[in-house]
């Protein structure tokens, strides 16, 4: 059975796009109204929290019409809603257009911002803030970049070109240039390269390991790191990463023994990802810079961050 997409005529709000949930046909409902379906699909939103989202209008039906608290529930019909979170924390940084046009908004992104929402972030992301600023519903990110780290992000502001940028990613035919401020070890030469099989940490999700050479897995990750400069006993490097795993630079990095300033996962957990952030600690990692042959104008593109990280600044 083909996708029925969302209905284009429900709007996104502040920024948001509504979600939709899709009622399953059943023979007999066990669900006598429509906030018993929801309420136990989506426990995160508690019966009552359904109820007063009904009650001023933000739970619609296929029609775009508001259903009433005591709607009944009905098997094939779709409904739509908007996450939001009550007690969502402000992120007080804000992110800056450098370039759009009618294909591509690049971004410079502070750190701390995520780019999509999930968990504890909604509205303070930079999707849904750019999304609010610029009115595009559409507009969508092209690649992966950490909370904690900042500058460049990609989003595309039309569904049918996304597929033909996101190629570009998955074949590897963008150049991605990073900085980082680490530690100095003067007796390490460079530039050198960092393989190695990059995984999962079994003993924390939102952690990455690289795989020790017992497990005898070949290598799925790979960075070019170079020395720009020695800022005492730390110094600004340039990281190209070649692929694309989450956590791959403070990994890499973590692994050659220089740990990125600031980072509160590498080598040991400081604060894990639930617990209140301290901005005055940023990580210093900074997309600095990225290139590629546009796929849908054939022009060449090159943006820069105009960021720069904490000890790097002349």
């Amino acid at each position: 059975m083909a996708h029925v997409p969302k209905n284009p005529n429900i709007a996104m709000r502040a920024g948001v796009s509504p979600s939709c949930v899709a009622l399953p046909r059943v023979r007999k409902s066990p669900w006598p109204k429509l906030v018993d379906h929801l309420a136990e699909r989506l426990p995160r939103i508690s019966r009552s929290e359904w109820m007063e989202r009904m009650q001023v209008g933000a739970v619609l039906g296929e029609d775009g019409q508001p259903l009433p608290v005591d709607a009944p529930y009905v098997g094939g019909a779709r409904v739509y809603y908007w996450r939001e979170l009550f007690d969502e924390a402000p992120i007080p940084f804000e992110a800056t257009v450098l370039f759009e046009d009618e294909h591509l908004v690049v971004a410079d992104k502070p750190h701390f911002l995520p780019v999509t929402p999930g968990g504890r972030y909604v509205r303070e992301t930079l999707l849904v803030r750019l999304k609010a600023q610029l009115g595009h519903a559409d507009l969508s990110p092209l690649h992966r970049i950490d909370r904690e780290t900042a500058g460049l992000v990609l989003l595309c502001k039309r569904p049918q070109d996304r597929d033909a940028y996101q190629r570009l990613f998955r074949d590897r035919r963008v150049e991605k240039v990073y900085e980082a401020i680490a530690p100095w070890q003067a007796d390490r030469a460079f530039p050198l390269t960092r393989k190695s099989h990059m995984l999962e940490d079994e003993q924390a999700f939102y952690r990455m390991r690289e795989a020790t050479a017992e497990e005898g897995l070949s290598p799925n990750s790979e960075t070019h790191i170079e020395l720009l400069r020695p800022l005492g006993d730390h110094a600004l490097y340039r990281l190209h990463p070649i692929s694309g795993k989450r956590h791959q630079l403070r990994v890499h990095m973590n692994g050659l023994g220089l740990p990125i300033v600031g980072d509160q996962f590498y080598p040991a957990v400081k604060r894990g990802p639930h617990e209140a952030e301290d901005f005055t600690q940023p990580l210093q990692l900074l997309a600095r810079s990225i290139a590629f042959t546009d796929p849908v104008t054939g022009a060449s593109r090159q943006f820069h961050s105009q960021l720069k990280l904490a000890l790097s600044a002349p």
